[in-house]
């Protein structure tokens, strides 16, 4: 595989969609919103768009609230409709028809007459207690999977199955094992070794994931691929974090670091490494 150092932009740009505490001022304003949201037999997008007038952030989050779904999916599906301009309170401002657009094509307002109308019994509030809560672990852990799974199908493709092992111990230089999530094509004599990492998929805190791959690197063999497969639009928060794991692949110690979008130049390069190690 060729070598080459990546940068913290390059991963970045290729990062795609891994609370606050009950009844603080920004949930007791929500509910203020909500509460003033006239019942309609249908809505439209200015009544979408008188949500976001009243407050934007607010506004957004009860769009969110309706359409069930995170901040981070939120940013990423008006960034996939509104372009590279933003997606702020001053791209609304000066593309409020567009804006309300890239919403409207998400589903609320069909979102926002089925909840509205919808009749209320006792057992729809245990059911959203059950989702905010439980459901919300389920999520990231079902995020994590997914990631994992899609490196799987890929290893599969190249390889072949029973030539890797999954979620495994893998035994290092010393004899001593550690974790990782996939090990080529062996755990006992691992020649590769593919460590997955959805930022936003299980809760875990990033520090935590640079102390996993640094476990892998106290044990691996020196003469053993280690590959990174990550993604999440949450990084762009914490990114001093990403940058200290691209700086271990600028020093030699991470072989690449991939992204979802990323899968051709995945493919290619364990194409490659096949062949070099002979698998």
């Amino acid at each position: 595989m060729e070598r080459r150092k990546q940068t913290l932009s390059e991963i970045v740009k290729t990062l795609s969609a891994l609370t606050t505490d009950w009844e603080d001022p920004i949930s007791k304003r929500s509910i203020e919103i909500i509460h003033s949201l006239p019942v309609k037999s249908s809505y439209t997008a200015e009544d979408v768009g008188r949500l976001i007038d009243v407050d934007f952030k607010i506004g957004l989050l009860v769009i969110r609230l309706f359409l069930g779904i995170s901040d981070d999916d939120m940013e990423l599906a008006l960034k996939d409709h509104l372009g590279v301009r933003g997606a702020g309170i001053k791209r609304y401002k000066a593309d409020r028809n567009v804006y309300l657009d890239a919403i409207v094509s998400m589903g609320i307002l069909d979102a926002m007459t089925e909840i509205v109308n919808r009749p209320l019994c006792w057992s729809d509030i245990l059911v959203e207690r059950l989702r905010s809560g439980r459901g919300k672990a389920i999520r990231g852990q079902t995020r994590g999977r997914n990631l994992e799974d899609f490196v799987e199908s890929i290893l599969k493709d190249i390889f072949g199955s029973g030539r890797y092992e999954c979620r495994c111990q893998f035994t290092g230089s010393n004899g001593e094992t550690a974790k990782c999530d996939f090990a080529i094509p062996t755990k006992t004599d691992a020649s590769i070794l593919i460590e997955v990492k959805g930022y936003g998929a299980t809760g875990s805190k990033m520090t935590d994931v640079i102390g996993d791959i640094e476990k892998i690197l106290k044990q691996k063999r020196h003469d053993t691929t280690l590959i990174l497969f990550t993604d999440g639009v949450t990084w762009t928060r914490r990114l001093s974090d990403l940058e200290k794991i691209v700086d271990m692949q600028n020093r030699g110690l991470v072989a690449r670091i991939y992204t979802t979008r990323m899968a051709k130049e995945f493919k290619h390069d364990l194409a490659t490494l096949k062949d070099e190690y002979g698998i």
